[in-house]
């Protein structure tokens, strides 16, 4: 065969068996095709004896290249796998070839798609009749279909949590509506956690409304909305569930003096002029609050019920005040009793 011819047919074995290589009589690699190089490309595989890099479990008594010799006057079945990591497995045929030599063709077989991932393989790599080409093809495809999958889902999962998020806001000043705090009273009497509920009624709102317009009244209410934010904690409550009603939660023991002082800060600050173009609108506020330890079984009706009472008693004494509900049952009888707590359960008089 002239180096022509040789280099022919080297370039077809290349094209037509990627993972083939050559084996000389003392058992080196003299070639080896593209692909089987890649998954080494840091060590030239010509020059090194083939049995050194491969690990043979079957035929298992292989050892050396005598040994292949002795079971190669035939066609033989191979099953190997590198020594070093990643210790990829693979399958392969071997003839003779040469006086003494061998030509080996190697493929993957139930290890290609951990191959793919380790040596980033691409249809390229393989043989165009290589029925690899067409299962890689399906791969790709599936992962695709499960990727626009894991994309659908995630944007499915993003508007779940932007509806839900909406069903339980008020869309006016993006405070908590009605819904999220039925949902917050409900956890926290189930949790038998101890808190404190206010009930927060502007006064004056009508009148805002009827002399400077629905417009007015809705910048009063998203201002509100800032000063019952910046004069709580993170932790608490803020849910506008009415026109001009407010409820605050503070889920943190709190004390009746810290209750009451926060309550005068709201009052002090919801007195102050607000200003819409160039018209002044007042308002003021009236508070009314309920504890959950005041109640053996509190429940989210009977809470809001009697904050409610609290609050309107507020308005009937002047307006602009807080009163504890506690205070009105024992003034008319009832069994409530104040509950003040430990000084170190405190909460916070500001943010």
């Amino acid at each position: 065969m002239t180096p022509d011819q040789r280099d022919d047919v080297i370039l077809a074995l290349d094209t037509l068996c990627p993972m083939h290589c050559l084996i000389d009589p003392k058992g080196e690699i003299t070639h080896v095709g593209p692909t089987l190089q890649k998954l080494r490309p840091r060590d030239p595989m010509p020059g090194t004896a083939f049995l050194n890099l491969f690990q043979m479990t079957y035929p298992r008594a292989v050892h050396a290249m005598q040994d292949l010799r002795a079971v190669a006057g035939h066609q033989i079945r191979l099953r190997l796998h590198f020594r070093d990591l990643p210790r990829t497995g693979l399958q392969g045929v071997l003839v003779p070839h040469g006086q003494g030599g061998a030509l080996v063709n190697l493929a993957f077989g139930i290890s290609i798609l951990d191959a793919v991932k380790d040596y980033a393989l691409t249809s390229s790599d393989f043989a165009a009749t290589d029925p690899t080409v067409e299962m890689l093809f399906l791969v790709e495809a599936k992962s695709a279909a499960m990727e626009a999958s894991r994309d659908l889902t995630r944007q499915l999962q993003t508007a779940k949590i932007a509806a839900e998020e909406q069903a339980f806001t008020d869309t006016l000043t993006g405070l908590k509506n009605r819904r999220a705090l039925d949902h917050v009273l409900h956890r926290l009497i189930e949790a038998g956690q101890i808190f404190a509920l206010m009930h927060l009624d502007l006064d004056y709102f009508k009148a805002v409304n009827d002399t400077l317009g629905h417009a007015a009244g809705d910048h009063v209410l998203e201002r509100v909305a800032r000063i019952l934010i910046a004069e709580t904690r993170t932790e608490d409550i803020v849910a506008r569930v009415g026109g001009d009603e407010f409820v605050l939660i503070f889920a943190q023991p709190c004390d009746l003096q810290s209750l009451d002082s926060i309550a005068q800060r709201l009052i002090q600050r919801l007195e102050k002029p607000i200003q819409w173009e160039g018209e002044v609108c007042r308002v003021s506020a009236s508070l009314g609050t309920v504890l959950s330890l005041d109640y053996a079984t509190p429940t989210a009706r009977g809470l809001l019920a009697d904050a409610d009472r609290a609050l309107y008693d507020a308005k009937r004494t002047g307006r602009g005040r807080h009163s504890f509900h506690h205070e009105l049952a024992g003034q008319r009888g009832g069994t409530s009793a104040p509950r003040l707590l430990k000084g170190k359960e405190q909460c916070a008089t500001s943010r």
